[in-house]
């Protein structure tokens, strides 16, 4: 399928294997229970699942964005709460440590991360400032011991079960995000940090989103994440790979609604005959069907640049944008075809038009992408690819 490879294609057939082995028959309890899923967690490690872009050498799997956005986008189809789990603990957690980490800080963690023996988080957001990141107030003030941060994140996904978090502090606030952040390793069992609130969510429910909170909270010299100062320059790196993630998590729980709808659409019968021969379902089908090959094309394009080593955060906004809103529109449209039964919980339709809203929220909202987009074309002016 569109130019994929022999390897990638078998990729896709044993994640989507995978998911539908074990992650389908535990969808609905995990959602009822906003159960985190720890065991198929643990199973996505030896696969290789949370380390698909890291070198060997590191414990990863060697493999690119391309690989990547396949392994999301079929977790995604089964479930979006895992396809969002794998996504915060590779695209932001460890690849902040891998984009700006030292050698010896990737030795240190990346290896853990990747093989699946630690989960990750990545703090960014705050109660105050979420598109605004200037607005944050978390500080980390350097001392004898090290640094001591203090403040809280929030909407963090696996804060409360992460081994290992990412986080993006003030050390200098008349700077701002021109030099005043700076990004710091912090360890579960750290004294001071600890997780707080655990959120009660629309959709999304198996995956886990909490608030961190640091209360005089040292960490050494040696956990700095690159430069003084240089915390958001590399979060802006890090953010044009993270927001292929999340064009590759709307895609998966678009396909799971699109096949959904197919499904039901031929089996479902009115007037004597399947609803899939009258002419509004068709034009419905086909316009779900064309919206998620736009989005794939736009988000293969985004992956196929990053694995070339091209500066995509065009091409990934512009597919987490086009993406993100394509696959609200083809679940809405998957609950209407569905009907009343759309709308109940006996159906998956219901869960995958919850869970997908998330897509034009997290990661950078719809109205943040136009920013960078409209930024990008006016300013640098870079290729299109």
């Amino acid at each position: 399928m569109f130019g994929l490879t022999e390897e990638q294609q078998q990729l896709r057939r044993e994640v989507r294997s995978f998911a539908e082995r074990e992650i389908a028959p535990h969808v609905s309890r995990w959602d009822e229970a906003s159960e985190f899923p720890h065991d198929a967690v643990k199973k996505l490690g030896p696969m290789g699942l949370l380390g698909i872009i890291f070198p060997e050498t590191l414990g990863g799997a060697g493999l690119g964005y391309v690989e990547y956005v396949l392994a999301i986008e079929e977790l995604s189809r089964v479930d979006g709460s895992i396809g969002i789990i794998v996504a915060a603990h590779t695209s932001l957690c460890a690849n902040h440590i891998m984009l700006a980490g030292s050698d010896e800080q990737r030795q240190r963690w990346i290896p853990r991360l990747a093989g699946g023996a630690w989960l990750g988080c990545w703090g960014l957001t705050e109660p105050g400032s979420g598109s605004d990141a200037g607005g944050a107030r978390t500080t980390a003030v350097r001392t004898n011991a090290g640094w001591m941060l203090n403040g809280s994140k929030t909407f963090i996904t696996n804060g409360t079960y992460a081994d290992c978090a990412v986080i993006l502090a003030v050390t200098d606030q008349a700077k701002g995000t021109h030099g005043g952040i700076s990004a710091f390793a912090v360890e579960k069992g750290t004294p001071g940090f600890r997780h707080g609130k655990k959120e009660n969510k629309l959709g999304l429910r198996a995956s886990d989103t909490s608030e961190l909170i640091f209360e005089d909270c040292v960490v050494p010299e040696e956990n700095l994440l690159g430069k003084v100062g240089e915390g958001f320059r590399d979060a802006m790196r890090v953010l044009d790979g993270g927001r292929i993630s999340i064009a590759a998590l709307s895609l998966g729980i678009a396909r799971g609604a699109f096949d959904a709808a197919m499904a039901y659409a031929q089996q479902r019968r009115q007037f004597g005959k399947a609803i899939s021969e009258f002419q509004a379902i068709q034009f419905k089908l086909a316009d779900m069907a064309t919206q998620l090959d736009a989005a794939w094309l736009l988000t293969m394009r985004a992956a196929r640049m990053k694995d070339a080593g091209q500066r995509v955060t065009l091409a990934s906004s512009m597919a987490k944008l086009y993406a993100g809103e394509a696959a609200c529109r083809i679940c809405d449209e998957g609950v209407q075809i569905h009907g009343g039964y759309g709308f109940i919980k006996d159906y998956p339709a219901e869960k995958f038009y919850r869970d997908v809203k998330l897509c034009t929220i997290g990661e950078g909202t719809s109205e943040i992408q136009r920013m960078v987009i409209a930024r990008e074309l006016l300013g640098s002016k870079p290729s299109r690819g």
